[in-house]
């Protein structure tokens, strides 16, 4: 099994025992343990650590940001799960192919959360992950000398809704708009779920938005819910 993100440089002196110390430089973070740990756990690529090469001081030296690889340390050594940064560490653990850990992760309320009730909802919204992907671009295209750009989003939730598509769409025809759709999907998660979804994922994007109402015609304020909202991009 080949580790790609590790740097060549002098051979390991560190691997002739079960034992042995091994002196770790993860991305510039400095850490000591012992290759009983390393290996605890068969199948990750932390037991290989030890054939790899080093660093000018002998450390065995991973090309990784190593912010968080002391928490999986902590979990070879001590089985404990980490109070913070779940999802960091998920990734790490991932990574090293540490599978105890991953799958102990996955179980915690916040992953849990994340990946059965929030990432299954998002497959059954069609083309959600390629129509946030459109609202950036659009957000970026029509930021040129701007400190706000805005983007509606037009929300279907369900058949009917979809069947009135092109007379609401027609009603935004005189202002102009880029409009990106989403809906109908079938699951249990209503607009305002979709849309806590659309602000989260932008956000973790790096992105400063706000998601507001926008009612383009007074012949939809009937409507339980309107069909558009207003996302609004801050750049500066």
């Amino acid at each position: 099994m080949s580790l790609p993100d590790f740097k060549t440089g002098k051979r390991s002196p560190a691997a002739s025992s079960q034992g042995s110390v091994v002196h770790l430089n993860v991305g510039g973070h400095m850490f000591t343990t012992s290759l009983s740990t390393l290996s605890r756990h068969p199948g990750s690529k932390l037991g290989e650590l030890v054939f790899r090469e080093t660093d000018s001081e002998g450390r065995v030296f991973i090309d990784r940001d190593g912010a968080h690889f002391g928490a999986v340390l902590d979990f070879l050594r001590t089985e404990q799960l980490p109070s913070k940064h779940i999802l960091e560490v998920h990734r790490e653990a991932v990574h090293y192919n540490v599978q105890p850990l991953v799958k102990r992760l996955e179980e915690t309320p916040q992953m849990f959360g994340e990946l059965v009730a929030r990432q299954q909802f998002l497959t059954r919204v069609p083309h959600y992950w390629e129509n946030i992907e459109v609202l950036i671009r659009i957000a970026r295209a029509e930021a040129v000398a701007s400190r706000h750009s805005t983007v509606l989003i037009c929300v279907l939730r369900t058949e009917e809704d979809l069947r009135c598509y092109d007379n609401v769409v027609h009603s935004l025809d005189a202002e102009q708009h880029s409009v990106v759709t989403f809906g109908p999907w079938k699951a249990t998660p209503g607009v305002s779920d979709l849309l806590d979804c659309v602000r989260m994922d932008i956000q973790n994007q790096g992105y400063q938005v706000q998601l507001e109402p926008h009612t383009p015609d007074k012949s939809f304020r009937s409507k339980t819910y309107s069909f558009f909202h207003k996302l609004t991009f801050t750049w500066w």
